[in-house]
Formats: C-alpha cells, structure tokens, sequence
C-alpha cells in the first residue's frame, strides 16, 4: 500500500472517529500496527490530522460559534462569547496535563495493549452509565457553568490515555455532572476545537520546519480526507444523539477490545 493511500486512509479513520465515543487515536494507533507506519512521522500525522476534524466543527455549528456575523442581536453576541469563555475554561487542565505528561504518556502508552485496556474500561463505564436511572439537569449549552466546563476539562485529561476517547471522556464527564446527552456532545464538540488545534500546533512547531515535500503533501491528504469525513459523521451523530443512547458504542469498544487482545496475545 503506497504512502498516499495510507494517508487517505488514515484520514478517514480520524475523520470517523474523533468524535464518536471510540477514540481515534487508538484506532489510528492500530491502524498505524497494521500498516506497518509507525515512525515519529506517523505521530505528527496523526495528530495533525485531527484538525482537519476541527474544521468540520467550526464550519458545522459556525452560527454558534463566531460572534460577529451580521444581523445577531446584542444578546446572542453576549451569549457566544460566554460559550467561549466557558470553552476556554474547560480546556485549561488539559494543556496544563498534556504540558506536563505529554512526553511521558506518548513515550510509555502508545501501545495496542493500553488501547485494549481504555476501550474496554470506556466501554463498560459508558454500558453503566447508559443503563443507570438518571434525569439531566442541564438541557441547554448556555446552563453549563463555567465550573461545570472546568470539570468537564479535568475528566478530558484522562483521554491522554490512548483509546480513553476525548469525545468519551468529556461525553460521560458532562452527563455524571447532570447535562443531557445531547448538551454533552454538543460541549465536546466545542471543547475540542482549542484542545486539538493547541495539541496539533505544538506538533508542527515541534516537528513541522523539519518535513519534507512528500511529508507535507502525506498530510495535505489526510487533513481533507479527515475534514470531509468528520463532517458527514459529525451531521449523522448529532442527529442520533437525540433519539437513541450510546449503548452501541459500548459493545463496539468492548469487541474491538476483546479482539485486539486476542491479536496480541498470539502474536506474543
């Protein structure tokens, strides 16, 4: 398989996952094991990717987000510059996690065996979780406090954790905080936007002045396949989020798990 169609490929992984409660960089981690495309490269890859998934979101829900479009009144323009607040709020504890475990976690936790073990863990977290009695407190984005945001934030931290799932993490964080569903992927799609554009600029800063022309093109290709796909599956979940559970999701996590487990221990 040639370097491009990996790229492609990869893209489409990303672009499918980054916010489904599956974890991307697990599946980009396993993807990675099976096309034999595990160099520090790969790494840069995949996290630069993921911006091309951001873009879908800001251009998805553009109207909730930029507070100077024309036309909106005073209020609303009050309004989404205290979503912002809030989303900056939240993101906080993970850029001061990832400043301080980054190095560490990448080092020691980038392994199919780690993403069995949080695929498996997120998947009968979210099967209780779903399975509970519960009635949300929280039914609308502008409910969500800026404490509440906070917390949200710190429950993210633990999706530095390979196959954790950030969508996951801030998923289950906002629904045990009392929001709905719907309001708690909502917030996750928003706190991803600074959480992954810091993460992805950090990367190219680190690594970017050193690439090469056929390294750069690799990911011009996986940032579009990426924001294509993130764009139709983004469209698709909202729409599902708001009539069913994530019940699904759990079974597929705990399968994968199970499956890599099984791959792993009779290559051992």
């Amino acid at each position: 398989m040639s370097s491009l169609v990996k790229a492609l490929f990869l893209g489409i992984i990303e672009g499918a996952t980054e916010f489904l409660p599956v974890s991307s960089t697990g599946h980009l981690i396993l993807f990675d094991a099976i096309l034999k495309w595990n160099d520090n490269f790969s790494r840069t890859f995949n996290v630069v990717i993921q911006s091309g998934a951001i873009l879908a979101v800001i251009i998805r829900f553009f109207p909730f987000l930029f507070p100077w479009q024309r036309n909106i009144s005073p209020e609303r323009r009050a309004s989404i510059f205290m979503l912002w607040g809030k989303i900056i709020a939240g993101v906080i504890p993970a850029l001061i996690a990832g400043s301080l475990l980054g190095g560490i976690i990448e080092e020691k936790l980038f392994t199919s065996s780690v993403v069995a073990g949080a695929l498996l863990t997120g998947g009968i977290i979210l099967l209780i979780l779903e399975k509970r009695q519960w009635v949300p407190r929280i039914e609308s984005i502008s409910e969500i406090s800026f404490s509440t945001a906070i917390k949200i934030g710190i429950f993210q931290c633990t999706a530095m954790v390979p196959g954790v799932s950030r969508s996951a993490a801030t998923i289950i964080g906002g629904m045990l905080l009392g929001a709905s569903r719907s309001v708690s992927t909502e917030f996750s799609f928003f706190l991803a936007i600074p959480t992954i554009i810091a993460a992805s600029s950090y990367s190219i800063l680190k690594h970017g002045f050193s690439l090469s022309a056929v390294q750069w093109e690799l990911l011009a290709v996986g940032f579009v396949s990426s924001f294509i796909t993130a764009f139709l599956v983004i469209s698709a979940f909202v729409k599902y989020i708001k009539h069913h559970n994530l019940c699904p999701f759990a079974y597929y996590r705990i399968v994968l798990a199970l499956a890599v487990f099984l791959i792993y221990l009779t290559r051992r």
